[in-house]
């Protein structure tokens, strides 16, 4: 097996140790493990998410327009809390937020 040697910050080593312990596994083969579900499969982990985030929208967006055409107001209130906790989470850039 080759070998690759690379450098990580004290606390980028403390989380990997701790995963590998998590997994019960040592932490070379926690990386080789993350390393295989992130490049070792180009339609994989990430399209998966990639899937699974526009399926998510666009069911968000039917039921968008489905309450806007019953009830606006009832789509405006549900739209600024979802602002609200997006700008909470770091998620939503303060420019952003207005629509």
């Amino acid at each position: 097996m080759a070998r690759i040697t690379i450098r990580l910050d004290d606390a980028l080593l403390g989380h990997i140790a701790d995963q590998a312990e998590r997994a019960a596994t040592s932490p070379s083969a926690y990386i080789r493990e993350v390393l295989a579900r992130v490049e070792g499969d180009p339609l994989g982990y990430h399209a998966r998410f990639d899937e699974l985030h526009a399926t998510t929208i666009q069911a968000l967006a039917i039921l968008a327009a489905s309450v806007g055409s019953r009830s606006p107001a009832i789509l405006e209130k549900g739209q600024a809390d979802a602002r609200r906790l997006l700008r909470e989470r770091g998620l939503l850039d303060t420019g952003q937020d207005r629509p």
